[in-house]
Formats: C-alpha cells, structure tokens, sequence
C-alpha cells in the first residue's frame, strides 16, 4: 500500500495546482504533506501562492462535500461497509458523529482542527441533512486558514518540506487550543440560549 501512495504522489506532484487539488480530493495522502509539497512549488517558483492556495481550498472542500453527500444520501450503513475504502474507521465516525450531535452545527467550523474528527465529521453532518450552504461556508472558512498554514510552511521549509509533521507541531498546538476555546464559547451561547 505504501508503495501505491509513494507513486501516486509522485504522480500528483508533477500536475501543479491540479495535482495539488486532487491530492487533497482523494485523502490517501495527509492534507499537511500534499499542501507542504505545494508550499515547495511556490517557494521554487514552479507555481503562484494564490493559485496553490485555490487549488487546496477547492481540492480539501470538494473532499468534505463528497463526505457530506455519502453521509446524506447513504447513512451509517453505507459508510460501515465501505468506510474503510475511505481510510475512515469506525472509531472516527463515532467520534465524529458524537461532536455533531453534541453541539451541533457550528462543530463543523472548529473540529477541523481537531486531529481525528477533523476528517469524519462532514459525515454526520450529511447524517443530520444540514443545510448545505451552511456546511459549505463552516468549511470553506476552516479549510482556508489550514491550507494557508502548511503551504507557508512547505515554503519555509523548501526541500524538507517533507518534515512538515515535526515542524509543525508547535504551531498546531495554539490552533488547536484556539479550536477549543472556540468550541466552548459556542457550546455556552448555545446552552444559554435552552435556558
């Protein structure tokens, strides 16, 4: 399998922004590691900042709406038969779909960047029916700012971006703090609105 992904990366890399944004659609390679390489292209002039940065909003966003619309048209069973074709496992659906009904709608924007829901949580949104024009803009401005992260850092880092995951530890970790705060401060004014 891993020798699949190698080439299929490989492939991807020599398309530019569409290899960028294939790469982010198909979810076999980490977001951080496809949007890293496309930081590299920039910082080598291969390609432009503003169309790296399309290219991974479109190419992350179109990953979530196919999630979105496999869980609203398909449901929990589909996604218990074939989930692992997806690289999504039970443990993360659960999860998922544990934050969504939690505290709903508004989740979509911060467990983004909360490692493990991030990935699985347009499934339960699917699930739910939310609106599609709310799910499209909680991601889109979630998408945005993470894309624009790792494609700095794959330019900071030029040819290490492939270090990406170590380097980008340290400024993960006020991201997802700030997630969570985030999260909490919309869990309040939604608890205050019930009472």
């Amino acid at each position: 399998m891993k020798e699949v992904i190698i080439q299929l990366f490989e492939f991807l890399s020599s398309l530019g922004y569409l290899g960028i944004a294939l790469g982010l659609m198909a979810e076999v390679i980490p977001s951080e590691i496809v949007l890293s390489y496309g930081g590299y292209l920039v910082a080598s002039g291969e390609i432009h900042f503003a169309g790296a940065l399309l290219a991974g909003v479109a190419g992350g966003t179109a990953a979530q709406l196919f999630l979105y619309w496999l869980g609203y048209f398909g449901g929990r069973p589909v996604l218990e038969r074939y989930g692992k074709f997806l690289l999504i496992k039970g443990s993360h659906l659960d999860a998922a779909e544990d934050w969504f009904n939690r505290y709903g709608t508004g989740v979509i924007f911060t467990a983004r960047f909360i490692p493990v829901v991030r990935h699985a949580i347009s499934i339960p949104a699917g699930i739910a029916k939310m609106p599609l024009r709310s799910f499209f803009l909680y991601t889109v401005a979630a998408i945005i700012p993470w894309t624009v992260l790792f494609l700095l850092l794959g330019m900071e880092l030029g040819d290490h971006w492939n270090e990406v995951k170590d380097y980008a530890k340290p400024y993960l970790a006020p991201i997802i703090v700030t997630a969570a705060v985030l999260l909490a401060g919309y869990i309040a004014v939604k608890q205050r609105k019930k009472d």
